[in-house]
């Protein structure tokens, strides 16, 4: 990388590739590559043969009142991380619909702007719609806290692909369940990353107030343990952080992990490069957004992400289809998650579920492949296993870097 502020990277990462041996990158020619060498990008997963299809069989038959809804931010805080998951739903809906002529599933979408004193309002709007008979959402860890119990004393089925505090599934909820592994899953493997592939010593967390942030920063500082030589807080909405960035830059730490949002990451990353700050930055799934990248400007190159969500390189007609029905836009972050939960209900509503409690008791016995990964949940609605991903910034773009294999 050819920025100063990311220049300790080139060390670090070569430092890595020597501890590798015996994986290093190899030249055309078979043999090892010198100190240099890069090592390759990994692979993209390829789709699966048994991929769930929303379209099903064609011959499904339903009521036509029968709805599904989704409920999560699509113009209010880090709005391009719901709008992602929606336009993944919408796709679904619409291939089910367009190969189903006797069976028109209607979507409704709900805008709980993301936040944990709006949800609980919203929700309750959803579950008093009697023709909801699931719901994809919600997509944070916040106001999934602050309305869960309301899903659940309504019995309505609600599978959030993105809401990730592991403290969601203890609380009893019958209708909760995960798309996606948890902040348990994450914390450890953004920490191997950082420590391993990018072998920093040192690392400053930085955690946002939110329950998202709180709970991955405790997570990731767990498992860093003495290696996370400084702790930082930030609020959300906040714009001007110039007392956090001059304690980092004092610190001098070899990374910074940023446990948030978007909103706050852009100008925290900006703020950072103009001090000269040269540790990694790395942040998590709810940093890795197109967003992050235009509004950070020349910080976000070089910058690193994780997140348990799998690379869409090779969801060819899935990606031709979002992009038909988003104007072009690639799918983002938890695009396809997205897909694949509203398929999951989709199928189930085939299967002659009527009803909120049929379509929750197929969700609870629910096992088949999707796009991302294959779906089986436990008794709390948590996978039965999940994966990490790493991303980057380069040429201002956000590629797949590796994924994260569990030790």
């Amino acid at each position: 990388m050819s920025r100063a502020r990311f220049g300790r990277v080139l060390a670090l990462a070569a430092a890595a590739s020597l501890a590798l041996g015996a994986c290093a990158a190899r030249n055309d020619d078979g043999a090892d590559g010198g100190d240099d060498a890069q090592q390759p990008q990994a692979s993209a997963p390829a789709e699966a043969a048994n991929a769930a299809d929303p379209a099903g069989d064609g011959n499904a038959k339903c009521d036509p009142t029968t709805t599904l809804a989704y409920a999560g931010t699509i113009n209010g805080q880090n709005a391009a991380l719901g709008q992602n998951i929606l336009n993944g739903v919408k796709l679904a809906v619409n291939r089910h619909n367009d190969a189903n002529p006797d069976c028109q599933v209607v979507l409704k979408e709900f805008e709980t702007e993301g936040t944990p004193d709006r949800a609980p309002g919203i929700v309750t709007q959803v579950v008093n719609t009697p023709e909801i008979i699931g719901v994809v959402g919600l997509p944070f860890s916040g106001e999934s806290k602050a309305a869960g119990n309301i899903f659940d004393e309504k019995g309505l089925v609600q599978v959030t692909p993105s809401a990730t505090n592991p403290a969601l599934s203890e609380n009893g909820w019958k209708t909760f369940f995960r798309g996606l592994g948890n902040d348990n899953a994450q914390g450890p493997a953004a920490a191997k990353f950082i420590t391993g592939e990018l072998g920093a010593q040192s690392v400053c967390v930085v955690r946002d107030d939110s329950e998202y942030g709180v709970g991955l920063a405790n997570a990731i500082s767990n498992e860093l343990g003495d290696a996370a030589s400084c702790q930082e807080k930030v609020k959300t909405k906040q714009t001007d952080f110039s007392a956090i960035v001059n304690s980092i830059k004092s610190a001098n730490p070899d990374a910074i992990f940023y446990s948030g949002y978007y909103q706050e990451a852009s100008p925290f990353a900006q703020q950072l490069y103009d001090a000269g700050v040269e540790a990694t930055f790395v942040g998590p799934d709810g940093v890795k957004d197109d967003e992050f990248v235009k509004s950070a400007g020349d910080a976000a190159e070089g910058v690193y992400f994780t997140c348990p969500c799998v690379p869409a390189d090779q969801f060819t007609e899935f990606t031709e289809g979002y992009k038909q029905l988003s104007g072009g836009k690639e799918p983002g972050t938890y695009s396809p998650e997205g897909y694949d939960i509203a398929t999951i209900l989709l199928k189930g509503i085939d299967s002659g579920v009527t009803d909120r409690a049929g379509l929750l008791e197929y969700v609870k016995n629910y096992e088949g492949q999707g796009l991302t990964k294959s779906f089986k949940w436990d008794e709390k609605g948590e996978l039965a296993a999940s994966t990490v991903w790493t991303y980057k910034v380069e040429d201002g773009k956000i590629i797949r870097n590796t994924e994260i294999k569990p030790d």
